[in-house]
């Protein structure tokens, strides 16, 4: 009867992560009813988009790709970023100066991680947050983290309902029925994939319901100038960067050091 015990388990991944999916979805919902002023009225900035795309990295890479576009800072194909005007226009650019450091110069991976960690950034979150455009901080609170561990529980009672019918049976139940038992949970799991996937999808780590509408809206914006590439950037990443070398500084790998 070890099955049994097996069965139970897949159950309670099964039906923990559906609870969890359930609830999350409960929250988005009520952020998104509670963001509805929010939704027609804020325009979104540059670094809110950012941040409601890719969160505090997004925010980091758009920052430094606005500054190198404008030769304040210099992003080597190698992978260095270097300093060319120390004033920045904001506190977001200040941050990342100053992640640079007081030489001026960094590796531009390190210097990335310092900027989308300072504080600038986290009152950006916090204020995206108050305004029911951005989910709270925590990775269980989010539906697309919840869909990934719905996910999970389905792989595991995949993984479980295998293991039972690869054991010997000791009584007599039916092989079959044994496998029945288990589809249970794995349809319970993939039923509420199914749910969400039409009722609550695209899933974001960053965005709430309200700020992935005004992530839509940017997109249908016309393109062709400075602005819709730097937005182009914030919602796609660096992958939307059109430009070899500078693109070759983000994507750079450091090599270990041959004598």
């Amino acid at each position: 009867m070890f099955w049994v015990l097996l069965l139970l388990l897949a159950w309670a991944f099964a039906g923990t992560a559906c609870t969890r999916l359930c609830l999350a979805a409960v929250r988005a919902a009520a952020l998104d009813a509670d963001a509805t002023t929010a939704d027609h009225e804020h325009d979104l900035t540059l670094y809110e988009a950012a941040f409601l795309s890719g969160g505090p990295a997004r925010v980091a890479d758009v920052t430094m790709v606005s500054m190198a576009r404008q030769r304040r800072l210099h992003l080597a194909h190698t992978g260095w970023a270097t300093v060319v005007d120390p004033q920045g226009r904001d506190e977001i650019e200040q941050s990342v100066i100053g992640a640079i450091g007081p030489e001026g110069q960094s590796r531009i991976a390190p210097a990335r991680a310092r900027a989308a960690g300072a504080e600038a950034v986290r009152r950006l979150a916090d204020r995206l947050v108050r305004a029911g455009l951005a989910v709270p901080d925590g990775s269980g609170a989010t539906v697309g983290a919840a869909v990934r561990q719905v996910r999970a529980a389905a792989s595991a009672a995949a993984v479980l309902g295998t293991v039972a019918l690869l054991l010997p049976v000791q009584t007599g139940t039916p092989r079959l029925l044994v496998g029945l038992w288990f589809a249970l949970p794995l349809v319970l799991s993939l039923s509420c994939l199914a749910i969400a996937r039409f009722e609550v999808h695209p899933y974001s780590r960053w965005a709430s319901p309200a700020g992935q509408r005004l992530l839509g809206a940017l997109g249908r914006r016309p393109a062709g100038d400075e602005r819709s590439f730097l937005t182009s950037v914030a919602v796609r990443g660096i992958r939307a960067i059109g430009e070899p070398q500078l693109r070759a500084a983000f994507t750079h790998r450091d090599q270990p050091w041959r004598e």
